[in-house]
C-alpha cells in the first residue's frame, strides 16, 4: 500500500481497531503520520507508546490481551505465540505461564534484539498454519502441545491438553504422536 500524503485518521483507527487500538510507526506513516505529529498526539495524550515503534490509542478499550498484541507488533507481526502461552490461548490446560513465549522466524535467529518485555522467551522456527486468538497469531493447537513436549513442558498440563484437544477434535491421535510418547514415558506402571 503506498503511504498516504495527509494524515487520514479513519485510516490509523481501522489498523489499530484491528490491533486491540495500537499501530506501529509504520502503520502511522503508511496512514499519512510523520514521526513530529505522532510526538505532537504524544505530548497531547491522544496517544502512548507501548514499546519502541508501537502505539496505543488512549481512547481505545483496552483489549484481553494487549501485552500481547504489543510484543506482537514489536516482532514486525512475524512473531507468533507458542508453546504455553499458545497452550494457555487455545484454553488446552490449567497453564498459567510464568513467562510468555514467541517463535520468530528461523531467519531471525541471529539478530541481536532487545525484547519489549522481561518474561518474554523467544524461539526461533518457520511455523505452518496459524491459528488466531483475537488479534494475535498463535501455533495450531497439534503444534503447540507437540511444541511443549519438545520443551518438556510439565507432563501433566501437556497430557491435559492431549486429552482437551482430542475431545473437542482440534487434532487427531496420528498428527501428536511425539507429544503423546512424551507423556507416555512419565505414565506409572498399572499394578498387577
Amino acid at each position: 500500500m503506498e503511504p498516504i500524503s495527509h494524515p487520514d485518521w479513519d485510516s490509523l483507527y481501522a489498523v489499530a481497531e484491528a490491533q486491540d487500538g495500537q499501530f506501529t510507526t509504520a502503520q502511522a506513516a503508511e496512514a499519512g503520520y510523520s514521526p513530529q505529529l505522532l510526538t505532537k498526539y504524544l505530548k497531547s495524550g491522544r496517544i502512548v507508546r507501548t514499546t519502541r515503534g508501537v502505539y496505543r490509542l488512549v481512547h481505545f478499550p483496552a483489549g484481553e490481551h494487549e501485552d500481547l498484541v504489543t510484543i506482537w507488533l514489536w516482532s514486525q507481526q512475524q512473531g507468533v505465540f507458542s508453546h504455553e502461552t499458545a497452550l494457555m490461548l487455545h484454553a488446552l490446560s490449567d497453564a498459567l505461564p510464568s513467562t510468555i513465549h514467541l517463535t520468530l522466524p528461523h531467519a531471525w535467529r541471529h539478530r541481536r534484539l532487545r525484547t519489549p518485555h522481561p518474561r518474554l522467551v523467544l524461539h526461533h522456527a518457520d511455523v505452518g498454519p496459524l491459528a488466531w486468538s483475537g488479534a494475535i497469531p498463535i501455533t495450531t493447537a497439534a503444534r503447540t502441545v507437540i511444541d511443549c513436549a519438545a520443551a518438556a513442558v510439565a507432563p501433566d498440563l501437556v497430557e491435559q491438553a492431549l486429552r482437551e484437544g482430542l475431545a473437542r477434535g482440534l487434532f487427531q491421535a496420528d498428527e501428536i504422536v511425539d507429544a503423546m510418547s512424551y507423556v507416555g514415558a512419565f505414565a506409572r506402571p498399572s499394578a498387577t
